[in-house]
């Protein structure tokens, strides 16, 4: 995800200190701001941080939102009630913007619905189908 561009390159906030090297090597990072040219399909994808917070999809256990969780699970981390939330928003997010695509946009045609296949990107799902 990191390598194909997400989050216009500034989701970690400069941050990436509990992460495993190796994760960045390749990952296409914007320490001081988000960048659009970064993402796999330069455009902005998704809410704001405000808006994630709003809709109450912030928890204080991952204050910079799901793809922190995420990260943290995919190391280990385990909190039962978040997981469980956590994964059921992921379930649902995927089957309904790659169930979009695939009922609007001919196989392998890029250019359909790009925002969406950056937000299944950014939800660590393959895009590309």
């Amino acid at each position: 995800m990191l390598e194909a561009g997400v989050f216009g390159g500034h989701y970690f906030k400069g941050d990436i200190s509990e992460y495993p090297k190796s994760w960045f090597k390749k990952a296409k990072i914007n320490d001081t701001e988000f960048d659009i040219n970064l993402n796999c399909f330069k455009i902005k994808s998704g809410l704001t941080m405000g808006e994630w917070i709003k809709n109450g999809w912030v928890f204080n256990e991952d204050p910079l939102g799901w793809f922190q969780w995420y990260c943290r699970y995919s190391m280990g981390r385990r909190l039962p009630k978040i997981d469980k939330v956590q994964i059921m928003r992921w379930k649902a997010y995927g089957a309904r913007h790659k169930g979009a695509i695939l009922k609007n946009c001919k196989r392998n045609e890029m250019q359909c619905r790009i925002r969406q296949r950056q937000a299944l990107l950014q939800w660590a799902y393959n895009p590309f189908f």
